[in-house]
């Protein structure tokens, strides 16, 4: 390829194209004006011979008139062409374009050219607007930043778990967002958001990937929480299956000897001075044998919830029985309007028992603070989908919220510790979920929420 210097004018631009192509057109007539004046300069009638020039000058410049307009006006309209390509705007067509023929030709590729581009940006649009549908359908987070950990992308689900909006977030830095801890997580690794009942476990995959040549990193949270949940509950399963066994193999021959002891015991009479604390003795021995068996019982009912079978139930039916059931405390029922839920009656009038008798049983506590007769109330209100059943009670309140829901954990001296695990295995049963929190109303006490998916 040669390269050539583009002529300069005075003020040190490069001359146009159209300049040095009229500059090139006149310079043959010239020439030719020169030429003829030297042929009629001898000629005695000097009007001929201006007359003549004059023709031939004014013929000249309209020849050169029309060859700048078929050369200048086809290159002008392929310009404006390349322009419209240039600007995404794909409807502007050379017209006049035939083979065998420089310009022509040169129409023709251009047209072609801009229906490749258009097809190509048809493709691009219906290819991110696939993108955009799938992203927003997802269930799964997606989030994306680039090296300067600036959020470039979020969907749906990313908004609905931290709590953002794209038209806020977008171009904000993940410091601001409260999402650093989110950058530091390596690829696959298991990251929780939260703290408490609200805590979510997700798996991060992470990958990355070039946007206008730019690196960026792209985020997809996985939420694990139901499947760990369900391995922990199988994991507890298992344990108290095996843990069962054994203490039914131990429990049975000591409950056993110790009633064959006792019989014994009465035969010898008072003439056995420490008889007193032999009995006293089989009585531990006995009762905590069936404290331990009851234990056990409730472990396996625990573990043993079966299936629920749906029906459609109203809220008031339910929240009447659990309260009726309550005698200690006085259980005072009040909701919305008449709400109908697809749920088990039976599985979820056991878990409001639950929670009214824990409610009543915290109402009660030694602690109980005042603010009244201990007395439990029983609400609901229609929450977007959901329906929010709350227990209220004027106890003490919460003091370790974050071992409400373990198996095994408990505050109380006679309790099991199943009654919330059984409440919250209910409902999550059901698509739901329940949570405990203090209560925010200025009154000491505690709201158990159980959370149930709106009938269809």
């Amino acid at each position: 390829m040669r390269l050539t210097r583009m002529p300069l004018g005075r003020s040190g631009r490069r001359v146009s194209f159209e300049k040095r192509l009229r500059l090139w057109l006149c310079l043959p007539g010239l020439l030719m004006l020169v030429l003829c004046w030297l042929l009629l300069r001898h000629h005695s009638d000097v009007l001929l011979q201006s007359l003549v020039l004059l023709g031939l000058a004014l013929g000249w410049i309209f020849a050169v008139s029309v060859l700048m307009e078929q050369i200048v006006r086809p290159l002008q309209t392929l310009a404006n062409v390349v322009a419209a390509l240039r600007e995404d705007d794909f409807s502007f067509r050379a017209r006049g374009g035939q083979r065998n023929d420089a310009m022509g030709d040169l129409a023709l590729e251009i047209n072609r050219l801009a229906g490749m581009l258009q097809g190509q940006r048809a493709s691009a649009l219906e290819a991110m607007a696939l993108v955009e549908r799938v992203m927003e359908s997802m269930k799964s987070p997606v989030l994306a930043f680039d090296p300067e950990g600036r959020l470039k992308l979020l969907n749906a689900a990313g908004e609905r778990a931290f709590g953002l909006q794209v038209r806020t977030a977008l171009g904000h830095s993940a410091v601001g967002l409260k999402l650093e801890q989110l950058l530091d997580v390596a690829d696959e690794e298991v990251m929780s958001l939260g703290s408490g009942q609200q805590s979510v476990r997700w798996v991060v995959k992470r990958t990355s990937f070039r946007l206008r040549g730019v690196p960026h990193t792209l985020f997809v949270l996985s939420d694990v929480s139901a499947a760990l949940r369900e391995e922990e509950r199988l994991a507890w399963e298992r344990l108290i299956r095996v843990l069962g066994h054994e203490i039914n193999n131990s429990l049975t021959p000591i409950k056993s000897i110790a009633g064959s002891l006792r019989g014994r015991l009465a035969a010898l009479g008072s003439a056995f001075g420490e008889r007193t604390d032999f009995e006293r003795g089989l009585e531990v021995i006995e009762n905590r044998s069936e404290s331990l068996n009851r234990f056990l019982q409730a472990y396996r009912q625990l573990m043993g919830l079966p299936a629920p079978r749906l029906a459609p139930v109203s809220v008031a039916t339910l929240a009447q029985r659990a309260a009726l059931l309550e005698r200690r405390v006085a259980v005072t029922v009040e909701g919305a309007a008449e709400v109908v839920v697809q749920v088990d009656a039976d599985h979820i009038e056991q878990a409001l028992i639950n929670l009214v008798r824990n409610a009543a049983d915290a109402a009660l506590s030694p602690d109980h603070a005042g603010g009244g007769d201990p007395h439990v109330e029983i609400v609901w209100a229609t929450v977007g989908s959901e329906v929010v059943i709350g227990v209220v009670d004027n106890g003490p309140g919460l003091t370790n919220a974050g071992n409400l829901f373990v198996p095994f954990y408990t505050t109380k001296p006679g309790g099991t510790g199943i009654g919330l695990v059984l409440a919250q295995q209910i409902a999550q049963a059901h698509r739901g979920s329940v949570q405990l929190a203090n209560r925010t109303d200025g009154y000491t006490g505690c709201r158990a929420d159980l959370r149930l998916p709106l009938a269809g």
